[in-house]
């Protein structure tokens, strides 16, 4: 396949940020005298941005204002130590200067606030990533392509050469309708069967397994 973009998933795909986020999580249940949730719980509720990964942790029937009051909770404690026990995944840093050294533009796409996704970006992946984009008002978050676009237009990628690479449902639904190929990973947050219900075009173990597809 020839391609000259890759496009990766933040969250379960380039970094394990599990931790940090059940921490903040539990943080935010504790302190308004919720059941705390387990880190197998929490990475269930992973990857549709802040808001609903709070609704699903919360009490089933929370109201909207509770919902957005344990959201803002949330920003503020994750902000406070947003690297904490967040690392790459093992391979992935040798795979991203790898596709450096091959001359492949490499962005990142991700439901994580713009200002959180581009701190951990900078922090771990600087000299390799030219663009990192997360949520933020001005477009539409995964599974709408929006954000998706803006990176290709940034790097001046076209569809028949870029490829996106994710961990979950929300993002095989992305690289569908952003019409992309999509790779699905099995090391993230998600269980292979629902990647295969997804219908992602490729689904693989092992960073690796990314260089020889390029």
């Amino acid at each position: 396949m020839e391609f000259d973009t890759v496009i990766f998933d933040l969250d379960g795909t380039l970094v394990d940020s599990l931790e940090d986020l059940t921490q903040s999580v539990n943080i935010v249940l504790k302190s308004e005298g919720y059941p705390l949730r387990t880190t197998e719980e929490v990475k269930r509720f992973i990857g549709d941005g802040y808001r609903l990964l709070m609704k699903r942790s919360l009490p089933l029937g929370s109201e909207d204002k509770v919902i957005d009051r344990c959201t803002s909770l949330f920003e503020e404690y994750y902000f406070k130590d947003i690297i904490g026990n967040t690392k790459p995944y093992e391979g992935i840093i040798d795979i991203l200067k790898e596709l450096n050294k091959r001359a492949i533009k490499i962005g990142v796409v991700s439901n994580k606030k713009d200002d959180a996704t581009k701190e951990i970006c900078r922090f771990f992946f600087t000299p390799y990533i030219d663009i990192a984009v997360g949520d933020n008002p001005k477009r539409k978050k995964k599974p709408a392509p929006d954000n998706v676009y803006e990176v290709m237009s940034k790097l001046k990628s076209s569809r028949d050469k870029t490829i996106y690479i994710g961990d979950s449902d929300v993002d095989v639904k992305t690289a569908k309708n952003a019409g992309l190929y999509c790779i699905a990973v099995t090391w993230g947050y998600r269980p292979k069967e629902i990647l295969e219900k997804e219908k992602a075009d490729l689904i693989i173990d092992k960073p690796s397994e990314i260089l020889t597809l390029l």
